[in-house]
């Protein structure tokens, strides 16, 4: 069974101090039977990673630290750039690559993030690789073959061992902060085949690694979407700002579909 893998990505909110509110904050909304059940993934700006690390360790909560984004290159003259190795040294877990808005607001190519892929894995970081197609996109059926071109390129060199440690993550960018949200068929369906690519590549790497859905996740539809066989947790982004919301996903998730949050 593959264990959930349910993360928090933050994007550009939230100062070190509101990172340490919401740990905190989250930690007195959850119950105790979530941890072991879901792995919990926070991802706040690089200016929040080390208060909210200390906070998750001070407090000894099972959860992982996640950053947003990062260089492939392990030092140079990158001005405003964060390397693997210096996430890792913060205890950093997971790294989003590709997401969408990087793709798009900041001419991310596939060959781009297939580096940062391979960079996380060479400082044993997990990548949580992002793919989607756009409105255009999917009113013209062309979702398999936009998320396959993705997949295959980000995973390029990526050895059937490492890619247990690869978290996919498939956002459709139509519903990235619409309020739109594929249907849970639309997403088991996709991830599906999201997995039948990954099979083509390695047989045995499909079975074990996990393929979350974001977009507009949020406790009203997370339980759902979680019933589906192939969805393996949720990249939330809105939902995660406030604590409360992000309880009710998680105990959403850990309870089967019962909220306890």
């Amino acid at each position: 069974m593959r264990k959930p893998v349910i993360a928090a990505n933050w994007k550009m909110h939230k100062t070190h101090l509101d990172g340490i509110h919401f740990v905190e904050a989250l930690r007195n909304h959850l119950d105790d039977g979530v941890y072991g059940k879901v792995d919990i993934v926070i991802c706040p700006p690089f200016t929040a990673l080390r208060s909210v690390q200390t906070t998750v360790d001070g407090d000894s909560l099972d959860m992982a630290i996640g950053a947003q984004d990062m260089h492939w290159e392990d030092s140079g003259a990158f001005t405003g750039e964060v390397s693997p190795g210096m996430l890792s040294k913060l205890g950093v877990s997971y790294v989003i690559v590709g997401h969408s808005e990087r793709r798009e607001y900041f001419g991310e190519t596939d060959e781009l993030v297939n580096r940062k892929v391979l960079a996380a894995l060479s400082h044993e970081m997990s990548p949580i690789l992002c793919v989607g197609e756009t409105l255009a996109e999917y009113e013209a059926g062309s979702t398999e073959r936009k998320v396959a071109t993705q997949v295959e390129a980000g995973l390029s060199g990526v050895s059937p061992e490492q890619l247990a440690q690869v978290v996919i993550a498939y956002e459709p960018i139509w519903a990235i902060g619409t309020g739109k949200t594929a249907s849970s068929e639309e997403a088991q369906g996709t991830i599906k085949y999201i997995r039948s690519v990954v099979e083509s590549l390695s047989p045995t790497g499909a079975a074990a690694i996990r393929i979350q859905y974001g977009g507009s996740v949020k406790p009203g539809n997370i339980a759902e979407l979680m019933a589906q066989p192939d969805i393996d947790g949720a990249l939330v982004g809105g939902a995660s700002l406030e604590a409360q919301d992000f309880a009710r996903i998680l105990h959403f998730q850990a309870n089967q579909g019962q909220d306890t949050g």
